[in-house]
């Protein structure tokens, strides 16, 4: 058993990720923003650490701690209001798919069927003991995070307010006198985090909630925006119009971030109307923070879906095993993730989105025209052959690179291989 369990410690991480997988595919509410979804692999992972570890030393389950990241898992999954029964089912199926992992490297490693068998039960049993103990801590913690959260007011207006995003019959009146703010117009909807975790709990609460405000001020808003808690580290925003958006420069909004709240990053929606376009423009900014959530600490202070970079990034954020490949085959040595292939990348996607000018996009790049073109025949080169029938492929590569970042980039000194 101790063997077993030591074989499988260095294969922690890709147990973590098909686990990951397998509990994303069966339960639709565990998937969740891409801050929640690496909140649960660490909680995988951890409680997968933790079960090899008793496994490999005969811990008793009763001396062992919860794991943190479990514990602030099921915290978030309170305050999103995702339902118990999905947190304690990923558990049970997180065990299944666990176990048939084991089976297979007892099966692998002992040919004696009767010690396979003993070596098998035991893990069973371990595991089970394991499951059942931490379904009760983390149901616990659940249960009294919901509790707390739901005596906030400002919290069940929130969740008033994912019932009108749920799509849920509703009276309009009602609605707009439970979340104290009118239906029937124009909506910016906007999601504002601080970059990088804060402790700061409530207090940072109330400055995500300042700082939507000083974006209607700022934006010139015909009435006062509306705020909602996602958790205790970001927030959701409406900004209401009478009439239709004028047109909004993502840079005008960073301007205002950082002259009113330093450290605070902003996804934007495009404007829409009524009660339908409350939901589309919340939608569309949560998609733009799932590209700002992915590139990490290369995201822009402000992601605006009104960017079609941003549209496209989002679409690929789906699948980013899929958009990694489709780079690293399209690009070559031109995906490697160091200046100077940054630099090539920026002017190609810049000529290219300037309809193959080299004037225009010396002109965005505030560069010579001959710059221009010395810079996209190094890329080319670099990529290893000439923009041709793959036109679309190498801009949508170039797209995700800009918007995506280093996820999906070839880490600077390894081998590059062309498609």
């Amino acid at each position: 058993m101790v063997t077993v369990a030591t074989d499988l410690n260095p294969r922690l991480g890709d147990i973590t990720d098909s686990i990951r997988v397998q509990l994303a595919e069966r339960i639709d509410v565990l998937r969740g923003d891409q801050r929640l979804v690496d909140l649960l692999r660490a909680s995988i992972e951890s409680n997968v650490d933790t079960i090899l570890h008793i496994l490999q030393h005969d811990i008793p389950v009763a001396n062992v701690e919860p794991p943190s990241a479990a514990v602030e898992y099921a915290r978030r999954l309170a305050q999103r209001g995702v339902p118990v029964y999905a947190l304690v089912r990923a558990y049970r199926l997180g065990q299944d798919h666990l176990l048939k992992l084991c089976f297979a490297e007892i099966e692998r490693r002992i040919a004696d069927t009767g010690i396979a068998f003993r070596v098998s039960q035991r893990f069973v049993e371990v595991t089970f003991s394991y499951i059942d103990w931490i379904s009760q801590q983390v149901t616990t913690v659940y249960e009294d995070e919901r509790e707390r959260w739901l005596e906030n007011r400002s919290t069940l207006r929130a969740v008033r307010i994912r019932e009108l995003l749920d799509g849920r019959d509703f009276d309009l009146e009602s609605a707009e006198a439970a979340i104290g703010h009118p239906l029937r117009q124009h909506h910016l909807g906007v999601v504002v985090w601080r970059q990088g975790e804060s402790e700061s709990g409530d207090n940072d609460l109330s400055g995500l909630e300042r700082t939507v405000s000083a974006l209607g001020r700022a934006l010139r808003c015909t009435g006062r925006p509306l705020f909602a808690a996602c958790d205790r580290t970001s927030g959701w925003g409406w900004l209401p119009f009478d009439g239709p958006v004028p047109a909004l420069d993502p840079a005008t909004v960073t301007g205002i971030l950082r002259g009113t709240a330093p450290g605070v990053a902003a996804a934007l929606g495009r404007p829409a109307a009524d009660v339908n376009g409350f939901r589309e423009t919340h939608r569309q900014a949560l998609l733009a923070q799932r590209v700002a959530l992915v590139a990490g600490p290369a995201a822009h202070t402000v992601t605006s879906y009104g960017d079609p970079g941003v549209r496209a990034a989002a679409l690929m954020c789906a699948d980013l095993d899929q958009a990694r490949t489709l780079v690293h085959a399209t690009l070559g040595k031109l995906a490697l993730d160091d200046p100077y292939h940054a630099r090539l990348r920026e002017t190609l996607l810049s000529f290219m989105t300037a309809g193959s000018s080299y004037t225009a996009a010396a002109e965005r790049l505030m560069l010579h025209k001959n710059s221009v073109k010395y810079r996209v025949l190094k890329a080319e080169e670099e990529r290893g052959a000439p923009i041709g029938d793959d036109r679309l492929d190498v801009e949508l590569a170039l797209t995700a690179c800009h918007w995506l970042g280093p996820s999906l980039l070839i880490p600077a000194g390894s081998p590059a291989r062309g498609g």
